[in-house]
């Protein structure tokens, strides 16, 4: 009996993987080339504050909810055919926000590009093992993570260039050629694949996420405005206490949970999504005040604002490149902590900002916290889908990226209300008629606005200032809480170096990284769904290696349950 054959490789493969991987480098820079946006949608378009808030946190929002369901979606539907769909409704959200002329547009595409996301990241990913051998798959897997790691330092220069010489809508333009290609692709060149037997997606679960996610954001960024006691802001959070609570007893009670909460109950795993969560809590929060602290308050043009956001990015990837051989020096517990103990020195630098501060003290601080941000999230990544059980992976990835999607949300909300809620208590809008007083404190683009309109030089600095009072805070704030959590994974997180064990990190891209095709989280490892995928956006790292530890890819399920069939299969 003679050996079976194995059959051709499809040569339009390399075809499909460059398609991917211009989808994955949109949503790459399309996680930070809005946040140089936001002041020139506050000028033009009239955004206060909380309108900004709700145009970064719309897409986190959406993608966080609908993450690990679009996962199962593409399990029981077939990846091909839901990746299309992710593409066809981010293309359909980027055609809306080419149009915009109002900020609840704006946020309502952002809504639609972050469903779309929620397909497009699992699933781009677990189409790979359909079109790679294993030989070729680990090349395939480090391209495709490293196109959403370079996307988001190109983000703020992109979005600053098209921003300076362009309207306002062409940061979303930039999305649709890019997309339509991936499209394409995607009908000829693309196999189907899907498992009959993974399990429905849970709507109420769903549900139970999005709208519970939802009013816990919605409570504070109207905390500012409507103050912290108001009827809406208590019942928004009492709401959002119900429905994650419910969606948390539901979940337990599951025989095969959506989301799965007892994976928390292992303390590697546990102490290491919680570093990642809070470092991108501050990473998120950070991308959304910088860009109006260097456009409104230095003057910078939007491209100067992207390229002096550069020396963080810069930071975060030679960080990056020196974690995996430190963890396996000295193990996680030391680098992480240490990642933790540089980002709160940062934070705590910069909250002694001053208005006269020039461009080289803020350079100096975004340096050390790019490094915080490399050396604490790539090692919490990469030890969380390390503790995993294989047979778990595909559901335990899931729940670390919404995790960090939540988190990302969460710091938009958090530290963008404590900017706002300062800013309005120390701005000094004393003798100004009512509507324009309503106006200059509405966000420090409002207050520059009102101030040209008067004539009121005074006005402009009594902004600036109080904007850079509400930086200080928010700033304070993040670098008291990196120093509670190096604190805590200092004494909590397991140090496996310390107990004699080798340290198994490498490059995150790498045939064993966690998104290499032998990884815990890579084409081939089991799981319950395809869930699990991240941009550097959500959430969120830049530079090649930094993302391909944050980027989990979805992992379907053993190939032997697959059915494939499409037009890209064996023999075409």
């Amino acid at each position: 009996m003679g050996v079976p054959t194995q059959p051709r490789p499809d040569p339009r493969r390399w075809w499909a993987l460059g398609a991917i991987v211009a989808c994955m480098l949109v949503l790459g820079f399309d996680g930070t080339i809005l946040n140089v946006a936001l002041p020139t949608m506050a000028s033009q378009l009239g955004a206060d504050t909380g309108e900004q808030q709700w145009i970064a946190d719309s897409y986190l929002v959406v993608l966080a909810a609908l993450m690990l369901p679009a996962g199962l979606l593409g399990d029981r539907f077939g990846r091909r055919r839901m990746l299309i769909t992710g593409l066809v409704i981010f293309l359909g959200g980027s055609l809306l926000g080419t149009v915009v002329d109002d900020p609840a547009l704006v946020i309502a595409a952002r809504a639609v590009m972050g469903a779309g996301a929620a397909l497009i990241m699992p699933l781009a990913m677990s189409v790979l093992p359909s079109l790679f051998g294993p030989d070729e798959r680990a090349t395939a897997v480090g391209a495709v993570s490293g196109a959403s790691a370079l996307g988001m330092p190109l983000g703020p220069i992109i979005g600053g260039w098209l921003l300076d010489h362009f309207w306002l809508g062409s940061v979303f333009l930039i999305n649709v050629p890019l997309v339509a290609i991936g499209i394409l692709a995607c009908v000829f060149l693309l196999p189907e694949t899907k498992d009959p037997a993974s399990p429905r997606v849970d709507t109420l679960s769903s549900a139970l996420t999005a709208l519970g996610l939802g009013v816990l954001v919605f409570g504070v960024i109207e905390g500012p405005q409507r103050g912290w006691g108001s009827a809406v802001v208590l019942g928004s959070f009492a709401a959002a206490v119900v429905l994650l609570v419910a969606l948390v007893l539901r979940e337990r009670r599951m025989a095969r949970p959506m989301l799965d909460l007892t994976l928390l109950g292992d303390r590697g795993f546990r102490w290491n999504a919680i570093a990642a969560t809070l470092v991108t809590f501050a990473l998120m929060g950070l991308l959304f005040v910088l860009p109006q602290y260097l456009q409104v308050i230095q003057g910078n043009d939007a491209f100067g604002t992207g390229l002096r956001m550069m020396p963080m990015m810069a930071g975060l990837l030679v960080a990056s490149r020196g974690a995996g051989p430190l963890v396996t020096r000295f193990g996680p517990r030391v680098v992480i902590s240490a990642g933790l103990f540089a980002l709160a020195f940062a934070a705590l630098l910069a909250s002694n900002t001053h208005l006269s501060d020039g461009y080289g003290t803020v350079a100096v601080w975004l340096v050390i916290a790019g490094f915080g941000f490399g050396f604490a999230l790539i090692p919490a990544m990469s030890n969380a889908l390390g503790a995993l059980p294989r047979d778990r992976a595909g559901s335990g990835s899931g729940l670390l990226m919404t995790l960090r999607q939540v988190g990302g949300a969460i710091g938009v909300a958090v530290l963008g209300s404590l900017v706002a809620g300062a800013y309005r208590a120390h701005l000094d809008t004393g003798g100004l008629p009512h509507d324009a007083a309503h106006a200059a404190g509405e966000s420090v683009v409002g207050g520059h606005v009102v101030a040209a309109e008067l004539g009121d030089a005074a006005l402009r600095h009594s902004a600036d200032a109080a904007f850079i009072d509400g930086m200080n805070l928010a700033l304070l704030v993040t670098g008291l809480a990196s120093l509670a959590a190096a604190l805590l994974i200092a004494a909590f997180l397991p140090n496996p170096r310390r107990a004699g064990r080798t340290v198994a990190i490498t490059t995150p891209d790498g045939p064993d990284g966690p998104d290499g095709p032998d990884g815990p989280d890579g084409p081939d490892a089991g799981g319950a769904t395809g869930a699990g995928a991240s941009s550097a956006s959500a959430s969120t790292a830049a530079g090649a290696k930094a993302t391909a530890a944050t980027t989990g890819a979805g992992a379907p399920r053993a190939a032997g349950h697959d059915v494939a069939s499409g037009p890209a299969d064996a023999g075409q």
